[in-house]
Parts: structure tokens; sequence; C-alpha cells
């Protein structure tokens, strides 16, 4: 090859390299620029986004008495560019939220005012809230509660009554009322829900009847007698609350909640009685309702002494069940009964001092039986 033609390519790669050397050049000029520019882009955004400041997300309210109820307004601040948002302020069990600032404009302080019954609660307790707002760092924030709540003035065995009986029954049950305070204790008032229910008290003289190791040393204690029931009381489930008035500084009142269900003496299946098309030869022409008593303990209490029927041509037949306090009545349509609509009742008397009187409607239609069909179209 001669000096000439390896001159000439020499000088081409060098070109060429060159060449190269200046596009990489000019890359990474324009990845620096297009990254820097991305980086504004970004600074310039976090810089008009909000931020939220908690100034005490913590409230320890220290020792309080049961049911205090405890009452506090958190501060948050935006410390942000742009208006922050609190989009919901979620409470944890036994708090409740009364109020919160929904917009705070950059360099505010809004709050959050959260609530906290302390009626329910002994001993310490940390009551939170999350917050949800729209600050891209901390989209979820927490607000907590604390305090040991001290119960000055308490109930032994324990606070609640609850009651399982029959309608027109009624039933006592017996709660000792102590205390914490230093000064002497006393009872001045209970107040009842209703006519169905009746308490009494007094204080406990004697030591034997104090409840053991509760209470400060040497302060009063008090019985509590508290019926429930009676004729006035009414079916279904109890739920309902017991206000003792004391004259505890700390606690002046105490509540003793009262629960259970009130449960018809006995029960009637079928409540009703449809005989349906029926003919008076047809299985369907005989029924039957069962009377039964709910109380568990002497079900033999409940009895029924007659039944009677006030429909022609359909009796009534009763007889004792085969278990304590079950009783059965049988509806009959008689052989001769005239076809027509039923429509009557079944009369039941039992012991049960609410309800000696039962009565049951019976509806149906009686049809010819098949054999005198045939009789009267043979004529």
């Amino acid at each position: 090859m001669s000096s000439k033609r390896i001159l000439v390519i020499t000088m081409a790669a060098s070109v060429s390299l060159c060449a190269s050397l200046s596009m990489a050049a000019d890359s990474t000029k324009t990845s620096k620029s297009n990254s820097e520019t991305a980086s504004a882009t970004a600074q310039a955004s976090d810089a008009k986004a909000p931020r939220l400041t908690l100034t005490e997300p913590v409230k320890d309210y220290g020792t309080v008495a049961k049911g205090e109820k405890l009452n506090w307004a958190f501060e948050v601040k935006n410390t942000g560019d742009a208006d922050l948002q609190i989009i919901a302020a979620k409470p944890g069990c036994g708090c409740t939220v009364a109020d919160f600032d929904k917009v705070i404009k950059p360099g505010q302080t809004g709050k959050v005012t959260a609530h906290v019954d302390t009626t329910n609660f002994s001993g310490p307790i940390a009551k939170a809230i999350t917050l949800e707002t729209n600050d891209p760092n901390t989209p979820t924030s927490q607000l907590t509660i604390h305090a040991i709540v001290k119960p000055y003035v308490e109930a032994y065995p324990a606070g609640f009554v609850r009651f399982n009986m029959l309608q027109g029954d009624a039933e006592t049950q017996t709660v000792t009322i102590y205390s914490e305070e230093e000064t002497p204790f006393e009872i001045t008032k209970i107040e009842v829900p209703g006519e169905w229910v009746k308490a009494t008290y007094r204080k406990i003289e004697k030591a034997e009847e104090m409840a053991p190791g509760v209470g400060r040393p040497g302060q009063a204690q008090y019985k509590v007698d508290i019926t429930a029931g009676g004729p006035d009381a009414k079916l279904g489930p109890l739920a309902d609350k017991i206000r003792i008035v004391t004259n505890s500084t700390h606690q002046p009142e105490y509540f003793v909640s009262l629960s259970g269900v009130i449960r018809p003496s006995f029960r009637i299946d079928p409540p009703n009685v449809n005989f349906g098309e029926v003919a008076p030869n047809e299985p369907a022409a005989t029924r039957s309702v069962t009377f039964r008593s709910n109380d568990l303990k002497a079900p033999e209490r409940f009895n029924v002494s007659k039944a009677e029927s006030s429909i022609p041509g359909v009796s009534a037949s009763l007889k004792p069940g085969s278990t304590k306090g079950d009783y059965e009545v049988t509806l009959q349509i008689a052989k001769d009964a005239k076809p027509g609509d039923v429509d009557g009742t079944l009369t039941v008397y039992t012991n049960d001092k609410l309800n000696p009187k039962v009565v049951v409607p019976v509806k149906g239609t009686i049809k010819a039986s098949v054999a005198t069909a045939n009789a009267t179209s043979s004529k």
C-alpha cells in the first residue's frame, strides 16, 4: 500500500472519531439539560405543595375521673405553599370528632376537635383520630388523646344488671356502690327509666356485708336493690340505665346498665287457624293448636282450663301435652257440618295473670263431602 493511501485512510478515521465524540458530548449535554429541567420542575411543584404540621399530635390529660368528658382541639398548621385539604378525620373506638377545618390556607392554622366520653372506660386509654389530607408527603397522620381513667364511684360485682324473665313476673338484683373519695361518701338520689323499674338503697352498717377489697378503707358503701318487671313491663329486649346521684366531687353521678329480655309467659303455635277449602271427611278437617309454657324453671305453673269454639259445626277439645306446661287444643269440623265459609274464633282460658283469655282467629271454607255430593247428584 502506498504512503499516500495510508495517509488518506488515517485522516478519514480521525474525522469519524471526532464526529462520534462530538455526538456523545451533545447527547450528554442534552440529557443533563433535560435532567436539570425535570429537577427544576419537581422543585417548583414541591414548592407549591401543602405541608401538614401538627403542633401537638398527642394530648395527655393525665388522671381523670370516670365519666368525665374530654374535649380537645388539635392544632393543624399548613407550612406549605398550597391549600391544605383535610379530606377526612376518622375517629377510633371510643372517640368522636365534632368538627374540623376542611381547608387551611398556606401559613395558617386550623383545628380538629375531638371528644372522649370516659363513662365506659377504666385505667389507661389512648383514643386516636386518623387524618387524611392532600399533603403528598404525609397523606395520613394521627392525633391521640391519652388519659388514665379513675373510677371514684364504682359498683360491685359489676356496673350492670341483666334480667331474663316472663311477662308479669318481677325480679330483684343487688349491687354494692362504693367510692374512692377521701370525704364521706353518700348516695343522694336514684332515678329509674320507667314504672317497670324500681330501685332502693341503704347504707351498709355491718362490716360483713361490705364488698371486700374495694373502695377507700373506712369509706361508706351502699346496697342498691334493683327490681324490674311487673305488669307494666313491655315484651322485648331491655336496654336502659339507672342513674345514681352522689355527693362525690369527682364523679357526682354513676350509671348502672340494665339489659336483658322480657318474654311472653307462653307461646301459641299456630297463632291463627285456616282450614282452607275442606270437606268434613277429609284429614284436613282436623287442626291442632298448641299452647306451651315459656317458664323454664317451673313450666307446670302454666295451666289451660278450657277451650271454646264460636263456630257452628266446629268443635274444640282440650288435652294436656306430653311435656309439663304444654296443652293441645283440637279443632274438628263435624261430619254433618253445613257447607259454607268459616269465620270465627277459638277462645282458650288460662291462669296467666296478664293473658287469662286468648282468642285465636279461625277461617276456612267447608265444602260438601264426596259421599254427600254423589248422593245429591243421584237424586
